[in-house]
């Protein structure tokens, strides 16, 4: 009956995803408010028009959260669905084969901003939910909170939890803002990385200089900004901010052991990413290193003159983006902290330098003995004919630590993108075969935790 209404219903799930997904809800630039705003709507009428109640988009300091319901039985458990409707800015939007806001279908992908990450992941929730109802299958009651500020760190969700918490009362958080290994290969993420983000200055002279009348005898902010960041990591790859890995959790190496189950091919990976080989960590795997351990990226780096043609300059400024994705055992706060002092200590006396921190969130694990867990086995075992593999991923989820320590609930991250699918970088895509197996799979998920929960 499930499998039939989709079927039926498919070329319209594409469509209503593709019109959100032509709006650009950029929520990290101002001038894309309007979009965001008109993206929540969306959401909101979509939940109305599958049959949940008590729909409203609920105002916060920033961009709204779009809340909606449907409550069979009190008897019943109650799922909880979280998602974003905002996205990652589009730039450098030269790189895109197709215009990012304007999506398309090539070999089987959809590809546009936010395909992925989250608008697609998050719209198979709508249309599972609508196909339940228009099913009669619905087995657990479900509440939707579906936010626009994950992509610049939900900056008011917190407060909207913390001031809702009786509205958001459920017994599981069910989330789709994850991967798996592969079409053949279905995981389920139970491990997330923190984050600290921060904004580094480095500030020289009062002015930009003439690099001629200047040079040799001025610290050039940009030349000391490199300097400092290529001394954050020794020969071995290792981060050198003292106290760094003090509360670190280490895994044992059974653990490793069974993480390495996981089928990973080193030579397809370097070729996909056009790689002559990788990089990292001494005495970690590619595996291990973009999951279980911590990481420190610039994410942005610039300063001086940048225009066309030549301008010898020095400038009085120089600036750059860093994260820092954590471990078990690590803080935000704590990493940001150890970051800022010995980011200051190290400056030398010829610039000045300040640490601005940005957003954060903390690792997580989630547990797989519980019953929503086996509850998401199951129903990934039935639609991919083969047992889901537990993995760890290396992004970050802040909210789901947010979720753990405000509402007590523990989430359950089903997530049905890949590797491939580019997410925060030009060409965005999201399988077609992806997204209709979510819808064919988040069903079953109800099924198995109605039934588990009895």
């Amino acid at each position: 009956m499930i499998n039939q209404y989709i079927s039926e219903n498919k070329d319209r799930f594409l469509s209503e995803l593709m019109d959100m997904l032509r709006m650009p809800s950029v929520s990290a630039d101002p001038k894309f408010k309007q979009d965001v705003i008109r993206t929540a709507e969306f959401v909101k009428e979509r939940l109305q028009e599958a049959g949940a109640d008590m729909v409203e988009v609920c105002q916060t300091a920033g961009n709204p959260i779009v809340y909606g319901e449907k409550m069979v039985d009190p008897s019943l458990p109650t799922v909880l669905v979280y998602g974003h409707y905002d996205v990652q800015p589009a730039d450098p939007y030269e790189l895109w084969s197709s215009p990012p806001f304007e999506p398309v279908i090539k070999d089987g992908k959809i590809y546009a901003r936010g395909a992925c990450d989250d608008k697609g992941q998050m719209y198979m929730h709508v249309k599972a939910f609508e196909t339940m109802m228009r099913t009669g299958t619905l087995a657990c009651n479900v509440k939707f909170m579906i936010e626009g500020e994950e992509e610049v760190g939900s900056v008011n969700l917190a407060t909207f939890v913390q001031e809702n918490v009786e509205k958001l009362k459920a017994d599981v958080i069910l989330i789709s803002d994850t991967g798996m290994l592969g079409n053949d290969t279905p995981s389920i993420t139970t491990g997330l990385r923190g984050l600290s983000y921060v904004e580094v200055e480095v500030t020289g002279p009062n002015r930009d200089l003439h690099s001629g009348l200047y040079g040799g005898a001025v610290a050039n902010p940009i030349n000391i900004l490199c300097q400092m960041i290529a001394s954050l990591h020794d020969e071995n790859n290792r981060i050198t901010i003292p106290g760094f890995y003090d509360n670190v959790i280490e895994l044992s190496q059974e653990e490793r052991t069974e993480m390495a189950r996981a089928p990973f091919d080193l030579e397809k990976y370097k070729k996909a990413l056009d790689l002559g080989d990788v990089h990292g960590e001494a005495g970690y795997s590619t595996m291990e290193r973009n999951s279980i351990r911590p990481t420190l990226d610039v994410n942005g780096i610039w300063g001086g003159y940048t225009g066309e043609g030549a301008k010898t300059v020095i400038p009085a400024k120089a600036f750059a983006k860093i994260s820092m994705r954590l471990v078990p055992g690590q803080t935000a706060d704590e990493i940001t902290d150890k970051f800022k002092r010995h980011f200051e200590r190290i400056a030398p006396k010829s610039v000045q330098v300040e640490v601005k921190p940005h957003h954060g969130g903390e690792p997580v694990v989630t547990p797989t003995d519980s019953i929503a867990y086996q509850a998401a086995a199951k129903a990934y075992e039935e639609t991919f004919g083969v047992k889901p593999i537990p993995v760890r991923s290396g992004g970050s989820i802040p909210i789901v630590a947010m979720f753990k320590s405000v509402l007590g609930l523990d989430s359950v991250l089903m997530g049905f993108g890949l590797d491939s699918d580019a997410i925060h970088s030009p060409n965005e895509n999201f399988g077609v075969f992806n997204y209709m197996k979510g819808i064919e799979t988040i069903p079953l998920f109800y099924k198995h935790f109605a039934d588990m929960s009895k």
